[in-house]
């Protein structure tokens, strides 16, 4: 079975781990496990190029990055990191209204 079949039923944080056999503190994984997921697969976009096509050598490749995904939320928190869209908005925008506008 290909490397692209046997992750396409992986559905957990540590399913990928224990799939790579990574150790893990679950309590991290617990609380981050989107985030690890998704900065995963930012890694993985981002290394596209540098991905080779053998499973054997694509394993390895999967593996130190789903560790270097990890590892960020060892080291750090999601909002240090911050992963998602979410945490990238820009603070509130005030607008000012006069008195005059409100009224018609």
């Amino acid at each position: 079975m290909s490397l692209e079949r046997e992750l396409a039923v992986l559905e957990s944080a540590e399913d990928f781990l224990d799939f790579f056999s990574l150790e893990y503190d679950p309590q991290i994984v617990q609380v981050n496990r989107l985030h690890i997921l998704q900065r995963f697969h930012d890694y993985l976009q981002q290394n596209q190029a540098l991905i080779p096509e053998d499973d054997t050598a694509k394993f390895e490749v999967y593996k130190c990055l789903l560790d270097q995904a990890y590892r960020d939320f060892v080291e750090s928190d999601a909002l240090t990191e911050k992963v998602f869209k979410v945490f990238h908005r820009h603070e509130p925008q005030t607008t000012f209204v006069s008195i005059e506008g409100l009224v018609k």
